[in-house]
Order: structure tokens, then sequence, then C-alpha cells
């Protein structure tokens, strides 16, 4: 049910933003309770100028390595919940790729359930 927006500075290579995705739909499956098989991203790099961020935003840190993390899922989950998947992914990326942390943004759209076509004109989710 989720959609991924991930968003980078353009340059890095084929693996590393894969592993991105990995890491985010590893995530999701361990924290969120998403079924195995629904992954659904888009990957997107951009010209550095036309990707803008604050670098000390809430004392936090950021450098040209920040990465955009939008997901469009499902309301519903717990404040615990969304906690635990931040983090899950901040650790992975940092584990697997050296990201640090702090170059971590991911922002949550909630939605209801009957605002999904998964195909053919249907709201698959709607009661």
């Amino acid at each position: 049910m989720p959609l991924v927006r991930i968003d980078l500075v353009h340059g890095k290579t084929a693996d590393y933003r894969a592993e991105i995705g990995d890491v985010i739909y590893e995530a999701m499956i361990q924290t969120l309770g998403v079924p195995a098989d629904d992954r659904f991203q888009v990957i997107s790099e951009h010209p550095r100028d036309d990707f803008v961020f604050d670098p000390g935003y809430l004392g936090i840190t950021r450098t040209e390595e920040c990465v955009f993390i939008q997901v469009t899922l499902n309301a519903g989950r717990t404040v615990d919940v969304k906690r635990a998947f931040y983090r899950a992914i901040a650790d992975g990326l940092h584990q697997r790729l050296g990201l640090r942390r702090e170059d971590v943004f991911i922002s949550l759209v909630e939605v209801l359930k009957e605002n999904w076509s998964f195909g053919n004109g249907e709201a698959q989710y709607a009661q």
C-alpha cells in the first residue's frame, strides 16, 4: 500500500539508489506490517541547485548527502510505530551505506484507504 518517493542529489550509483530502496522496503515490512511484494518506489535524482534544504533546521546538521523520503500510506499507525519506522530507516541507511542519520529526512503522508487504486480503475481497499 505505501508509495515511496526518494529524492537525492544527482550523482549516486544505481547500486546506492537501490540499497536505499531496499532499506526502506525492509523497514516497512518490519515496523509497519506491510506485506511482502507491496513495493512501489520512485527514486529521483536532482541537480544540486534544485535540491533545497536548510542545513541546520532544528539543530540537525545536514550535508550534501541529505536524502528526502516521502511515504504515502494508510492512516492509523501509532506514534510509536512511526518512530520505530524512522529509526529503522536511519539506522539501516547508516549501517549499509554509511549515510549519516542526520541526512535522512522522512515525511509520512497518511491517506484513507479509499484513496488508492492499484489498477483497473478500481478502489481495491474501499469499504
